[in-house]
């Protein structure tokens, strides 16, 4: 841990390697989108298929990327960086995956990632969770229980 804490140069920092993220699967390349995560991550996918470690992560994404996957990009907005002290960063944000030129306006699933910072001071995903929004599931339970209205993310 530093002594003296620069949140500013974490947040671009943490930034910097969801950006390595989008970098790496631009070029489908799982080994340099792997390498952005603990040894040890989690991640957890939209459909709920969970990568236990790095080297899950690679070779699922080394396999998607091959066939269902294939010639994909993926967009990501950040819409949330908190930080629960110096070496560990919640983002929360939005992302989806599309081809051809045209990025989608509103992503459509909603995102969680959990970052550390590893004893060499890089950061890194420790765990990552993706889930599919469902806006008019969110919109009846919202008419039905007000309550239940999502407060942010519209």
């Amino acid at each position: 841990m530093r002594e003296e804490w620069d949140r500013e140069r974490d947040v671009a920092e943490v930034k910097a390697v969801l950006g390595g993220l989008v970098e790496a699967w631009g070029r489908h390349d799982a080994e340099a989108y792997g390498a952005l995560f603990t040894e040890d991550a989690s991640y957890v996918t939209y459909i709920g298929t969970v990568y236990q470690g790095r080297r899950a992560i690679v070779e699922g994404h080394r396999a998607l990327f091959a066939k269902f996957l294939k010639g994909t990009r993926l967009a990501d907005e950040i819409t949330d960086v908190r930080f629960l002290g110096p070496d560990v960063a919640v983002v929360g944000g939005r992302g989806d995956t599309y081809k051809g030129g045209r990025r989608p306006e509103r992503p459509r699933k909603v995102q969680t990632y959990t970052l550390v910072r590893d004893a060499d001071g890089s950061w890194r995903v420790a765990a990552f969770h993706n889930t599919r929004r469902k806006p008019l599931l969110e919109a009846i339970s919202a008419r039905f229980s007000p309550a239940l209205a999502p407060a942010a993310g519209r």
